[in-house]
């Protein structure tokens, strides 16, 4: 037998917590799908989040779950394998085999950071390789603190980590693509560049401790800070015919209206990181609900529609 919703919200993180919650509030049948791999799971806490600052991400979207409880939300943990338009909306079919028939999609699906191929980059992901000042900022304050120059966005990381940091170097070959008056700001500010390619990642113990350039250096660091390619989570999406789109801060997003979050695909929405790359907890959160509200919108409108034929 295939189950009917009003709405099938893709990620159980704090965007698609959000449009649930949103929709179950309106009274709407909602499916929650999550294959629980948050965005942010290597990290200790989430921070700027409304009356909730320091709690572990996980703890966060349990309680999120907890919020949902009074309305008509069903949660189901794993992976959508399949999604095709029907007459009645969508069908979405899941790892189980399970296949659900809703009137409309939201994608919350999140995004993939693609780290610079740096041996031992990636094992200090989102604890002492970091990208987001607000995120991690004051954790790291004080600490002597290494920015990979990798991308464009090495400057503009140097100088918000650098307004936090006790000792700031920017390093990597992208340091001579620095234009020439930042490149002038930033050594008044007292910070260290250094144009040298980053070999790897030094380690003591499962810490982080030093930056291994290939001239044999090492730069002592106790975090490192780099702009990871940000690639949105969209088999279903570009299965359903969509197409991603590349976003400013460099990355890949799905496409929709600024203010609603309607995708180019017929009956599909988008919330959260996959359609804006620099959303925190609490912003993925409140575009969530947004979208949320839009997607009842238009199903209210809908249904009027279909009421006066």
């Amino acid at each position: 037998m295939t189950d009917s919703y009003d709405v099938a919200v893709i990620g159980g993180g704090p965007a698609g917590i959000g449009a649930a919650t949103a929709l179950g509030r309106s009274r709407r049948s909602v499916l929650v799908i999550d294959a629980g791999h948050p965005r942010n799971a290597p990290a200790e806490h989430a921070h700027n989040v409304f009356t909730r600052e320091g709690t572990p991400p996980r703890e966060l979207l349990a309680l999120g779950r907890q919020d949902t409880a009074p309305y008509d939300v069903t949660y189901v943990d794993g992976s959508v394998t399949a999604a095709r338009p029907v007459d009645d909306g969508l069908s979405i079919t899941v790892g189980s085999g399970e296949e659900f028939v809703v009137r409309r999609l939201i994608l919350a699906t999140g995004v993939t950071d693609e780290l610079p191929a740096v041996p031992g980059l990636a094992d200090h992901w989102g604890t002492q390789v970091l990208h987001c000042p607000y995120c991690h900022g004051w954790e790291v304050r004080d600490q002597r603190i290494v920015v990979l120059a990798t991308t464009p966005m090495a400057a503009h990381q140097a100088f918000l980590f650098g307004h936090l940091a006790g000792e700031l170097t920017v390093a990597g070959p992208s340091v001579d693509e620095i234009e020439a008056d930042t490149r002038r700001q930033l050594e008044a500010l007292g910070y260290r560049l250094v144009s040298t390619p980053v070999d790897h990642i030094e380690s003591e113990d499962g810490r982080l401790v030093g930056v291994a350039l290939t001239d044999g250096s090492v730069l002592p660091a106790d975090a490192v800070t780099v702009a990871p390619r940000s690639v949105a989570r969209a088999d279903v999406f570009i299965g359903l015919g969509g197409e991603l789109e590349e976003h400013p801060m460099g990355g890949l997003i799905i496409p929709s209206d600024p203010l609603t979050g309607r995708t180019p695909v017929d009956r599909v929405w988008v919330a959260g990181n996959a359609r804006d790359l620099s959303a925190i907890v609490g912003q993925s959160h409140n575009d969530g609900v947004r979208v949320g509200a839009g997607v009842n919108a238009d199903l209210v409108m809908a249904d009027a529609a279909r009421a006066a034929g």
